[in-house]
């Protein structure tokens, strides 16, 4: 059986997720924009609750259409209070909105938000040799920064350990642990 990081549960959604897709680059914008709404959701929850609802926030959200989203009007906002199958935040919901508009904004600057992103590490992954659970850190100096120009950009709800988990989980840095069977030496 293999060994997987110390935040896999027995769910096999969770362990699908682990294996198939956390720390793994992503250059897609589309893909980009929707672990970073997912992430801005999870702020405050465990990460299964949201793998849980993933499906739900996909049908609700236009599969993550960040055009569709930012035009979304308030009877839409309102519909998406009222939906059960996804996490029912009014400053969150409210957050994804203004997020698909400044993240098109950002492509617009820059091209695409790939190449914003993936200039804070230089377009190559950090890959971390952590050993145990306690060397992996929920912040950095680098995920600071990236929050403080999210939020001077006009992003909500991305805090230093939003951005820290949203760069984990992008592939921005590989922090699999040394016990870990996707850990690379």
């Amino acid at each position: 059986m293999n060994q997987r990081c110390f935040w896999v549960t027995d769910s096999q959604l969770y362990k699908n997720y682990h294996d198939e897709e956390w720390g793994i680059p992503v250059y897609d914008d589309k893909t980009l924009f929707e672990f970073l709404i997912l992430e801005t959701f999870q702020a405050g929850l465990s990460w299964i609750t949201i793998l849980n609802k993933r499906e739900n926030f996909r049908k609700a959200l236009d599969n993550f259409d960040y055009k569709k989203i930012a035009t979304y009007n308030e009877s839409k906002y309102e519909s998406l209070l009222k939906d059960a199958g996804i996490i029912r935040n009014k400053l969150k919901i409210r957050s994804a909105i203004t997020n698909a508009q400044v993240f098109m904004k950002i492509q617009k600057e820059f091209g695409s938000f790939s190449k914003f992103i993936w200039s804070y590490v230089n377009n190559e992954p950090i890959v971390n040799k952590f050993q145990k659970r306690e060397d992996v850190p929920t912040t950095t100096i680098l995920s600071d920064t990236i929050s403080k120009d999210l939020k001077k950009r006009g992003f909500k709800f991305v805090g230093s350990t939003v951005m820290y988990a949203y760069m984990q989980a992008v592939g921005m840095v590989n922090d699999h642990t040394a016990d870990c069977f996707k850990y690379s030496n």
